[in-house]
């Protein structure tokens, strides 16, 4: 399975910005995704997906009164092991206080944002994936839309958390919504693995735009890596370039 830091090792073109498909994907509108009266459901398997996930969508939910919950599995903190700067303990938490300006950056209303941290350890959901399925349709009601990252998109905890989604969902009876993140800069040769068929294009202005870019550069502990203890930054220039673009994508 490929590993983020060696997504970005070389030259090569990455699918978000080079694939044929992306121009011609059909458009959908957030209220053809989430229905007048529903509430959106966001499950971030790391503190930063949640912006990954739906940054420009959760402005347009937000502007129409839906109801949000957002469920954050891990809090990252085991992204930087062996370093002194940015220690598990550090991390546990400094990473919620990214994630609170991040959500204040998009213009989210925090009194009204229902938000539960679950607790679970990062680079581990795919051992407890089962807990995680139930965890997630604890705070699961029939109708939600609930969003979390593909199921294929290329690093373990991302797969599980789309996988305990797509099942929390079905038993429940809500609507599951995957959003690749990771599979976007996998090398255009690989553009063929990405369901095209159910891909769907959601517009975002210039300001919804740019408050998402603003909002991922809150992410301070993983802006920056430490190259001389081999940890490559967890944010790249060429994340924060996609996050960009003036559409998100989600497959149905």
């Amino acid at each position: 399975m490929t590993t983020p830091s060696a997504m970005f090792s070389g030259q090569h073109p990455q699918i978000w910005n080079s694939a044929r498909h992306l121009d011609t994907l059909p458009l959908i509108d957030s209220e053809d995704l989430v229905p007048a009266g529903a509430r959106a459901v966001i499950v971030a398997p790391h503190p930063g997906d949640e912006v990954g996930i739906a940054g420009g969508l959760l402005q347009q939910l937000c502007a129409l009164g839906h109801p949000l919950q957002l469920l954050s599995i891990t809090d990252g903190s085991s992204s930087h092991p062996g370093s002194h700067q940015w220690s598990q303990e550090r991390l546990s938490v400094f990473r919620p206080q990214e994630s609170v300006e991040a959500l204040r950056r998009l213009g989210l209303p925090m009194h009204s944002l229902k938000w539960v941290r679950a607790g679970f350890a990062d680079n581990s959901l795919s051992e407890r994936e089962h807990h995680l399925v139930h965890f997630i349709a604890r705070y699961l009601k029939a109708g939600d839309v609930l969003f979390s990252t593909w199921r294929e998109d290329g690093t373990a905890d991302h797969d599980a958390a789309g996988r305990a989604s797509a099942k929390a969902a079905l038993m429940v009876g809500a609507r599951f919504v995957e959003v690749p993140i990771w599979a976007w800069h996998w090398p255009v040769r690989e553009q063929d693995r990405i369901p095209w068929h159910r891909a769907h294009k959601l517009r975002l202005d210039t300001w919804t735009t740019a408050r998402k870019r603003h909002a991922m550069h809150s992410y301070a502990s993983q802006l920056n890596g430490e190259p001389e203890i081999g940890i490559a930054p967890l944010l790249p220039r060429v994340i924060l370039d996609r996050m960009g673009q003036p559409f998100e994508v989600v497959f149905l």
